[in-house]
């Protein structure tokens, strides 16, 4: 799914597996994409891991006067916006998560 959709809207990117405890298990980088995003990619799918949420809610849980407010500053790994998702067996536990960073967040997010 997350292939074709990045084929619909015509983007490439870095994509990362991280397992339940967050260690990186699946690593795919488009050709003639960013090396830093690799990078985001694996840090993404940590978060979404970390916090067994996407990381898209991580990044509005960590605004001001919110719950999270500057976790992202507590660990030079923790990314706080979108296209970190985690991955759930049928019993909707965390089995790992799912990182994506490509040339748009909106974009990201849609393949994510």
């Amino acid at each position: 799914m997350e292939k074709a959709k990045a084929k619909e809207l015509n983007t490439k990117r870095n994509s990362s597996v991280v397992d339940v405890g967050a260690n990186q298990v699946v690593f795919v980088r488009m050709h003639v994409t960013c090396l830093g995003s690799a990078d985001i990619s694996l840090n993404k799918a940590k978060t979404a891991c970390f916090f067994d949420m996407p990381s898209r809610k991580t990044g509005k849980l960590s605004q001001p006067e919110t719950t999270l407010f500057n976790t992202e500053h507590s660990n030079n790994r923790l990314i706080s916006f979108p296209a970190g998702t985690p991955l759930e067996d049928k019993e909707r536990n965390v089995t790992g998560a799912f990182g994506v960073r490509g040339k748009h967040l909106e974009h990201d997010h849609a393949v994510a």
